[in-house]
């Protein structure tokens, strides 16, 4: 990979709801701290209202080594699912120690509806290595186990 390359990452899940539901899941601040965020973290700061743009931030705390990792950026579209699609936008970049922001990259979330439900289409784009790739599959994959679960029908979590 040249110095200019980038790497993207993209993920689909189909989830047995209706398409308004998986949009408020993935837009709304009460129902994305449930699942955001990979298993064995918990979110301290969460603002991240995805039904308008503008900045967000939130920090990441692992519930056992108590190291938090912010991450934050800005929400530059959304488009709501009229007509059976929606989309949300938005600038990704970790900050360091210092709080400097480091490589911005791009995420997408994508609903639609299907013939069972409804469909995500996850993709984060530019990420500034294969390495930061592999990093950011990881955790959105168990970012989405979460929700997953939160899809459950057995699931307690609050809806």
């Amino acid at each position: 990979m040249k110095d200019s390359e980038t790497a993207d990452v993209e993920f689909v899940r189909d989830y047995p709801v209706a398409l308004e539901r998986l949009w408020r899941a993935v837009t709304e601040p009460v129902q994305i701290i449930q699942w955001f965020g990979p298993e064995g973290v918990y979110l301290d700061i969460c603002e991240m209202d995805f039904r308008r743009t503008g900045p967000w931030r939130c920090r990441m705390v692992g519930k056992e080594s108590g190291t938090a990792f912010m991450v934050s950026g800005r929400i530059t579209r959304v488009a709501p699912p009229d007509g059976g699609r929606g989309t949300v936008g938005f600038t990704w970049a970790w900050h360091d120690d210092t709080g400097t922001r480091g490589p911005e990259s791009h995420v997408t979330f994508t609903v639609e509806a299907t013939a069972n439900g409804a469909r995500l289409t996850l993709n984060h784009r530019a990420l500034p290595s294969v390495e930061e790739a592999q990093n950011h599959t990881r955790g959105w994959l168990s970012s989405l186990s979460k929700l997953d679960f939160y899809f459950a029908p057995d699931a307690t979590l609050a809806r």
